[in-house]
């Protein structure tokens, strides 16, 4: 057996003690050893020549007169032998070709408490056992959760399992957030940056950068591979209902910039940069986990604006794209999603844009590829496509049928598998998976949500705020104790985090705060008492946590409750923790602030904002024609005094 070196992750272990606890932990716990086949020896040179040619290639006459043949150097008979296949090329050529289309499912794992014998557990353990998938995508989880569960699916797999996640704003996107409901706790995780939208309002490609180092290492330190990150898409449509604030804006080159720079911070310290949704999601009015959008975009305009991302990740070495789940009739010629569109995939992403990665689809169970075709076709165009992921089929083992089916109907080629498997397996081997697939859970509460990683996140989103209105010069607020204020809330109700530390900075102020939530279901009653409330009150503050996801809008009660403070002149203050557009909706709120995400650290730097506690300092990247321009932000400085932590 050869020993290999293992790349690990650059972290601080002056004595190596934690190398050998861990190797010991791999040795207990029951893992298999992977072995790496050795290369071939080489065989000694015993001769001048080799018997073959002794026996039949000298001439018959030869005396001791006649002069000696040259005799070959052991390194010049070595150079003439192929060289040692890798442990790709090894582990390919062992494959059945039903194991082989396994390696390019990846099925949805929930990072829940899942024990053996449990329903959960054994269901994920058959698929892996049994259809020898190449991977899986890790959904929520606490982190010691997620790590203890990858590190039991890698035991189970008998090739070592690639694991991706929607990491776009930081592990913390995927493994933070539990909350204990009996007593109200929240449970911590990892480390959740503000949205892109926020890194664009605050400019400062370090940041982006940072972005990915931190969710890199702590991806890795969990077990997870592939952070399903960044986000490319040019969000240039206000009325978009999926991309919105996880686009870095509006701009194709500032977006293209910041994306580069969080490729090179997930790629330098160990992640597997994805960038989606090609050929981009930007511009669509249509939320494709519900329907299938038709952007009728001809290539001149992809390329002045959607591509632009796209080519300068590529040229930056981006490791994987995830295909988005749009028809683009005038490249493709029909409409069908681009994930299925040859003409998209291998003509204008594999052949006109150099890309040779990884091409991931987007989750296949999305109705905009998933209603179009019977079950396991869509993945049979995909690999017809260029796709070599098959990301979230509905049906792991249908799908699997369906393209060994179409390898003997002579639709797709084993040829044409093995290029995709082999681009897989080459991904493994440089992962070190090859070598060790587990991780060490001691290393957890060393590198996750470490407080390093969290004061990142707060910096970026301090520095992210952006003002659009500012009536009389309302911000920054006198932060008077004695002041009556109400806080007013719309979110889900089942987002229990939603101003959870918004009105508890607040609260540190105004210790009178009255704090009420309202969502989809709350009446006319309940708004009319707002309304009273408010007009008793010194101060209202309006924060929207809205969902960008599926829908951009407020329901009809919400936009009049707060278009009604404006017409009666009531002192009140207006923040979106989301869709930056929904000036639209009440143009005459008297300050209107942008925090851009709801994360912890937007929540607490949008209230030191009100009181100037923090400098007002970001600059929209993306406008609203008439309301505000891209590059707009009222500058507002640190007021004296406050900011002192």
């Amino acid at each position: 057996m050869t020993i290999r070196s293992i790349p690990r992750l650059s972290l601080s272990n002056p004595t190596g003690s934690f190398w050998i606890l861990a190797l010991l932990f791999s040795a207990c716990s029951g893992q298999a050893p992977v072995i790496v086949p050795a290369p071939p020896q080489e065989a000694q040179v015993e001769s001048a020549v080799d018997s073959d040619q002794a026996e039949g290639d000298l001439p018959a006459t030869a005396t001791a007169s006649d002069p000696a043949p040259p005799v070959p150097s052991q390194s010049a008979a070595a150079s003439t032998r192929p060289p040692a296949l890798s442990w790709a090329e090894t582990t390919l050529a062992s494959m059945t070709l039903r194991e082989k289309v396994g390696q390019l499912m990846m099925p949805f794992v929930l990072g829940n408490f899942a024990p053996e014998g449990s329903e959960t557990h054994d269901r994920i353990v058959n698929v892996i056992e049994q259809e020898h998938v190449g991977g899986v995508i890790m959904s929520v989880g606490s982190p010691s959760e997620v790590a203890v569960k990858l590190n039991d699916l890698q035991q189970h797999s008998k090739y070592p399992l690639l694991v991706a996640a929607d990491l776009e704003t930081g592990a913390g996107m995927r493994f933070r957030g539990a909350v204990h409901i009996p007593t109200n706790i929240v449970l911590g995780g990892a480390t959740t940056f503000p949205s892109l939208m926020a890194f664009g309002a605050a400019g400062d490609l370090r940041y982006a950068y940072e972005l990915g180092r931190i969710t890199a290492l702590e991806a890795r330190t969990m077990g997870v591979h592939i952070p399903f990150a960044p986000v490319l898409d040019v969000n240039n449509n206000p009325d978009n209902p999926i991309i919105n604030i996880r686009s870095f804006g509006e701009d194709p080159s500032a977006v293209a910039d910041l994306g580069v720079a969080f490729v090179r911070g997930l790629q330098e310290n160990g992640g597997v940069a994805t960038g989606k949704h090609f050929p981009g999601h930007g511009d669509t009015e249509t939320d494709s986990h519900l329907a299938l959008p038709i952007i009728r975009l001809d290539r001149e305009r992809l390329d002045a604006v959607e591509l632009v991302p796209f080519r300068a990740a590529i040229d930056a070495g981006i490791q994987g794209i995830m295909t988005a789940h749009i028809a683009l009739p005038e490249i493709s010629g029909e409409t069908i999603p681009a994930t299925l569109s040859k003409p998209v995939l291998t003509g204008l992403l594999r052949n006109d844009l150099g890309f040779d990665g990884i091409i991931f689809t987007d989750a296949m169970d999305m109705d905009a590829v998933d209603r179009l075709f019977p079950r396991g076709e869509a993945a049979v165009r995909a690999v017809m496509a260029g796709a070599d992921v098959i990301l979230m089929p509905r049906d792991v083992k249908r799908a699997i049928d369906a393209i060994v089916r179409a390898v003997g109907e002579g639709r797709l080629t084993e040829a044409r598998i093995d290029e995709s498997v082999g681009r897989l397996l080459r991904l493994k081997e440089n992962l070190g998976l090859a070598e060790e697939r587990s991780v060490p859970l001691e290393m957890i509460p060393r590198v996750v949500g470490v407080p390093e990683h969290m004061e990142m996140a707060r910096e970026v989103a301090e520095r992210s705020i952006t003002l659009i209105q500012n009536e009389r010069d309302l911000l920054p607020l006198l932060g008077t104790r004695r002041a009556r204020v109400l806080s007013v809330s719309f979110r889900n109700p089942d987002d229990v985090l939603s101003g959870r530390y918004f009105d508890g900075r607040l609260r540190e102020t105004y210790p009178r705060l009255v704090a009420r939530s309202v969502d989809e279901a709350t009446n006319s009653e309940a708004y009319e008492d707002l309304l009273t409330r408010a007009a008793r009150s010194n101060l209202v503050v309006v924060s929207i946590y809205s969902n960008y996801a599926g829908r951009v809008d407020l329901p009809d009660a919400t936009v009049e409750f707060v278009n009604e403070l404006a017409r009666r002149r009531l002192t009140h203050v207006v923040i979106s923790f989301g869709n930056p557009y929904l000036i639209s909706l009440f143009p005459d709120a008297q300050v209107y602030l942008l925090a851009w995400s709801a994360a912890q650290v937007s929540q607490q730097a949008a209230a030191d904002a009100l009181f100037g506690g923090i400098a007002i300092s970001g600059r929209s990247p993306i406008g609203m024609d008439p309301f505000f321009a891209m590059g707009d932000g009222i500058q507002v400085p640190l007021r004296v005094g406050v900011g002192e932590r």
